[in-house]
């Protein structure tokens, strides 16, 4: 399979690698390199040269929109892959004329998985979601102060870098009916983005629902705990470990392109777990309703 991934950061460099991995025709769009034969300057440029079935956009948030439209307006007609989040701010617009997903991998966590099995009998009351780690050690041998995430305008902050958290608690338990949120910047950290978040809002299904995301945690750490009326289960994805009623099961860790592999299968395959366009598209829409929480200090409701 001919396959484009647009952008050469650390992210685009791991869609590369596991899909050559993979035994796919692998290209590139980037500025940044040079003499190599399977790399193009622009996208307008790769898109006219040869025809491709599969594209990931993989370059900065604040520029998805842009290589969206170039594409949708191109005669691709293949399957698209958007990495997290699709874009900046929420745009409403129609979907593609082609096959579209977006790339929340964590879908595709085995306790994730594992999670939808044991709530599928349940009555889910509640959860308490957590995901923290320290922004200047997540890309070792950079400048945080530099990154993308240290910028609002770029697409970083807390909200949009860990809106995994968003889908999964949507692909989980439903999509959201209300909710009220605190984000700012409260840490020392040199960057222009919010570091902190702490949101509550009830689903759908009147599940009650509270989450923090921070740039702030010197122990990386992402977990949640569910109650129902049966059963109390905590899922730690940086251990691997379920507690169900103080029992503990532990899980076998996996390799970090675990989850990335297994979404290009999927989507390859044409499975019902990755992300949809809409579903993308609502992920935005609740992002921009926790700001406009946080900002007027209110309840918004998903209307």
């Amino acid at each position: 399979m001919k396959t484009l991934i647009v952008g050469y950061g650390s992210i685009g460099k791991r869609h590369i690698r596991i899909l050559n991995e993979m035994g796919h025709d692998v290209y590139i769009v980037s500025r940044h390199l040079e003499n190599n034969k399977k790399c193009y300057k622009t996208i307008e440029l790769a898109l006219t040269s040869q025809e491709f079935n599969y594209i990931v956009i993989a370059n900065k948030t604040f520029e998805h929109y842009e290589t969206f439209n170039k594409i949708n307006q191109s005669n691709f007609n293949g399957i698209l892959l958007i990495e997290k989040p699709i874009f900046s701010k929420f745009c409403n617009i129609q979907r593609p004329k082609f096959t579209t997903y977006i790339a929340y991998n964590l879908r595709f966590h085995p306790l994730i998985q594992e999670t939808k099995s044991l709530i599928e009998h349940e009555q889910v009351l509640s959860i308490n979601a957590y995901v923290g780690q320290y922004l200047p050690s997540w890309r070792p041998g950079t400048d945080y102060s530099k990154s993308y995430s240290a910028f609002a305008s770029l697409g970083g902050g807390v909200i949009r870098d860990l809106s995994h958290e968003l889908d999964y608690l949507s692909y989980l338990f439903g999509s959201w009916r209300e909710l009220t949120a605190f984000c700012g910047k409260i840490s020392d950290l040199k960057i222009q983005s919010e570091d902190y978040c702490q949101v509550m809002y009830n689903t759908e299904n009147n599940i009650k629902i509270t989450l923090e995301l921070n740039y702030l945690d010197r122990i990386v750490q992402r977990y949640y705990t569910i109650q129902t009326n049966n059963k109390t289960i905590k899922v730690d994805l940086i251990n691997n470990q379920i507690n169900i009623n103080g029992n503990v099961i532990q899980y076998p860790k996996i390799d970090r392109d675990y989850t990335y592999l297994k979404q290009h299968e999927h989507i390859l395959s044409n499975s019902e777990i990755p992300c949809t366009f809409e579903e993308g598209l609502k992920i935005i829409e609740m992002i921009e309703a926790i700001e406009r929480s946080s900002k007027d200090r209110k309840w918004i409701k998903n209307e």
